[in-house]
């Protein structure tokens, strides 16, 4: 996943990067707001980790910003704050989950795969679709009872179809997903991806498990019978549906992603308002001294 670290300590945000990137994320640093603002607007990110004290304003601003935008985007404050008002004024900001500084690293990553799983309304650590199981702890794919032999990048694309089964993912979101910006290649790997993912999957037996292409959206996942064999009712087939009826399937279940033309998270007048109150802040300190 892409994670935005929003922290102002730069030894602290380091530690949290490798933290990440040990678990197979790709973190993003943000020491300000501002700066924080710029990465949600331009980038997909799947997580926020929030510092409360931040140079330029209290974390709960970005947070109250996040949500007032609709923004599904999990957040978990990371703070050195205890008290218990600044765990309610973080959570009644928006946040998902409040982590107290000091924390053990296993700690801190139960808590991001939990908030995360919630985001996408998965309450246990496993996503069952037909005869497939995903194992989020464990970074497994069974079926049958049975573990299937994927690379690291191929279960990260079974975790991300599976935590959005029945939404149409675009290529972009699956680039970010696996490369978080970085050195990423093509977009046409995305294809190469799934081809190999759908042969071991049919070589390993699993029922009721549609990876099916939208043309010019992207893919999704299907479940077309659960583990008791029993079918799921489903539209037709994606290759039966016209072309006009296709776009308005992935309309519907078009995740948070955005075109690319309107990659923007925040309104202007959502920006606006915090430069505004960022200003009557200052200006509220400067007349105080």
């Amino acid at each position: 996943m892409h994670i935005l670290i929003v922290e102002d300590d730069p030894v602290v945000a380091d530690v949290l990067g490798m933290t990440l990137e040990e678990a197979g994320h790709f973190p993003s640093i943000a020491h300000t707001i501002e700066v924080a603002l710029a990465e949600l607007r331009h980038n997909d990110i799947d997580a926020v980790l929030l510092d409360i004290n931040l140079p330029d304003g209290d974390g709960t601003r970005l947070a109250r910003l996040i949500r007032k935008n609709h923004l599904p985007v999990p957040i978990l404050v990371v703070s050195g704050n205890a008290g218990i008002d600044d765990k309610i004024n973080a959570l009644g900001a928006g946040a998902d989950g409040y982590l107290t500084k000091p924390f053990d690293r296993f700690e801190l990553l139960a808590n991001l795969d939990a908030i995360v799983r919630r985001t996408h309304g998965h309450s246990s650590a496993t996503v069952s679709v037909g005869n497939m199981e995903v194992d989020l702890n464990r970074h497994l794919a069974l079926i049958d009872g049975v573990q299937v032999p994927l690379t690291a990048k191929e279960f990260r694309i079974v975790e991300f179809l599976a935590l959005r089964k029945g939404s149409v993912l675009s290529k972009t979101a699956f680039l970010s997903h696996l490369y978080g910006g970085l050195d990423e290649p093509e977009p046409k790997i995305i294809d190469v991806f799934m081809c190999k993912l759908r042969r071991k999957l049919e070589l390993a037996g699993a029922a009721g498990v549609n990876i099916d292409t939208v043309w010019g959206q992207g893919y999704i996942l299907r479940e077309t019978h659960s583990r008791d064999g029993k079918a799921i009712p489903t539209a037709t087939q994606i290759t039966s549906i016209a072309e006009d009826e296709i776009d308005a399937v992935a309309r519907a279940t078009l995740p948070r992603q955005r075109p690319a033309a309107q990659n923007q998270m925040f309104s202007e007048d959502s920006l606006r308002e915090f430069h505004e109150e960022t200003l009557a802040e200052q200006n509220m300190r400067a007349d105080a001294t």
